[in-house]
């Protein structure tokens, strides 16, 4: 046994919110996570979740907790920024700023907001 799990990064964002199984499929949906592991309360709800986005995994706590996170941002880059935008949007988030590229050498970036209330903004070079 290893001190973290195979294939895992160092570091993961942790997301604390009230809906965590719809995050869940907000990124499986939009970003084509993958649900590595669940752990649910004796009562069903969601208690803590892993979910992989390529090489990186996202952590997901459910509401039942007195703990909140902040509004969350995070950045994702990814193959095609424009189709997972879009992605993004038929999966229920809304548009925070259309991808654009702001300078010739700048990414092209957009950002949006799942239902959880974590802004997503996603990229490519």
């Amino acid at each position: 046994m290893t001190w973290k799990p195979e294939d895992y990064p160092s570091m993961s964002p942790y997301i604390i919110c009230s809906d965590g199984d719809a995050l869940i499929g907000f990124v499986e949906q939009a970003f084509g996570g993958v649900l590595q592991r669940r752990f649910d309360r004796p009562d069903g709800s969601l208690m803590h979740a892993e979910v992989r986005i390529d090489d990186s995994v996202l952590m997901i706590g459910g509401g039942a907790t007195s703990a909140r996170s902040a509004a969350p941002h995070i950045h994702l880059y990814v193959p095609d920024a424009l189709a997972v935008f879009d992605r993004a949007v038929a999966a229920g988030a809304t548009v925070v700023q259309e991808p654009q590229r702001k300078r010739d050498d700048d990414d092209l970036r957009g950002g949006v907001q799942d239902p959880s209330g974590t802004t997503w903004w996603i990229a490519s070079q």
